[in-house]
């Protein structure tokens, strides 16, 4: 009896190279059904997240299914079902997931899931992360209430000269009215 050996094409292998290669440097992920989309949607959607230093690749579930398994993925194999798109977050994840997010309601673009940070989130638990603020949001805001006491003080020291300006204005335009 022969032996059954498993011949792997090489075009399969390149295709998950090429998936490897793309999540290489990525630490976080978005999963989306794309079907009923048009190309002009999804073009309008990879605007977007270009935007916001993000990729969307539609891409075959086993080939990512590998790719992932090999980067030290784990759980994720359950957002691979269907027709799957991946949004891979170079930057920040929070404007990627806003992004998203807006774009499905106007669109029938359905999020499965993501890998944020580490930990798998599920479509409920990606919604409540895209209503949190984003890091420049959060930084602008701690901004606002630093100057606010500084502001505040500089009111303050001025108010007296302010004071002392308009009351030597109203006796010069009192003089001039004389």
């Amino acid at each position: 009896m022969a032996e059954y050996v498993t011949k792997i094409q090489p075009s399969k292998v390149e295709a998950v190279t090429q998936i490897k290669n793309k999540i290489e440097n990525v630490n976080d992920f978005v999963v989306t059904n794309y079907r009923g989309l048009t190309v002009e949607q999804i073009t309008g959607l990879r605007r977007k997240l270009r935007e916001v230093n993000t990729e969307y690749k539609v891409v075959k579930n086993n080939y990512a299914k590998i790719a992932f398994k090999n980067k030290g993925v784990m759980g994720f194999d359950g957002l691979l079902v269907g027709p799957s798109a991946i949004a891979m977050v170079k930057g920040e994840a929070g404007p990627a997931v806003k992004a998203i997010f807006d774009f499905s309601k106007e669109a029938p673009v359905q999020v499965k899931g993501g890998y944020i940070d580490g930990n798998i989130f599920d479509m409920q638990q990606l919604e409540a992360f895209s209503k949190l603020p984003t890091k420049l949001e959060l930084i602008s805001s701690l901004m606002g209430t630093m100057k606010a006491p500084i502001q505040n003080l500089v009111f303050v020291i001025n108010a007296p000269l302010q004071k002392l300006v308009r009351t030597i204005q109203a006796v010069a335009d009192q003089k001039e009215g004389k």
